[in-house]
């Protein structure tokens, strides 16, 4: 069998429309695709902006989609509005606690440009460090083995104030 070298350039021009067409049905499918049962996030959110958010959150605690969002057997797939797992209700309840905690100490309780709470002070990170269940953490021991010199809660190397009227 020949091969028909006139048939080359137009067979690869529709391949490549082809494939061109069908990236951006797929695009426009994850762009159309809006969240349900948003509590704590824009409900506006881009499907783009979700997953990055998600994956700071899952990346500080170390964790999957499936520590937070349950399966649905029927369907094999994630449930992402689905609110079975109680590690979901919580991390919403940690955003928010650290949401008030930057506008309350650190007074950077806006938002950022796609509406999500600016966590620049206090995030899920700077507790967690990649370990989602923090009694499980294994903490940095002090030299001595008792308390640092301000006390126990002080960090080594602070002075504490003073109690009293002087």
């Amino acid at each position: 069998m020949r091969f028909n070298k006139k048939l080359l350039i137009p067979i690869c021009l529709l391949s490549g429309v082809i494939l061109l067409a069908s990236m951006t049905l797929i695009q426009q499918k994850e762009e159309d695709e809006k969240a349900v049962n948003l509590k704590v996030l824009p409900k506006n959110i881009s499907h783009k902006d979700l997953e990055k958010v998600m994956g700071q959150w899952a990346s500080s605690l170390g964790v999957r989609c499936n520590f937070c969002h349950a399966r649905n057997d029927e369907t094999k797939k994630m449930d992402f509005a689905s609110d079975a797992k109680p590690e979901k209700k919580m991390a919403r309840e940690m955003y928010l606690m650290a949401t008030k905690i930057n506008k309350k100490y650190f007074k950077s309780g806006g938002k950022d440009s796609i509406g999500v709470a600016k966590l620049s002070s206090v995030n899920c990170y700077t507790c967690h460090r990649g370990v989602a269940h923090l009694e499980e953490a294994t903490w940095p021991k002090r030299g001595g083995g008792g308390p640092g010199a301000g006390g126990p809660g002080v960090p080594p190397g602070v002075q504490p104030k003073p109690q009293g009227g002087r």
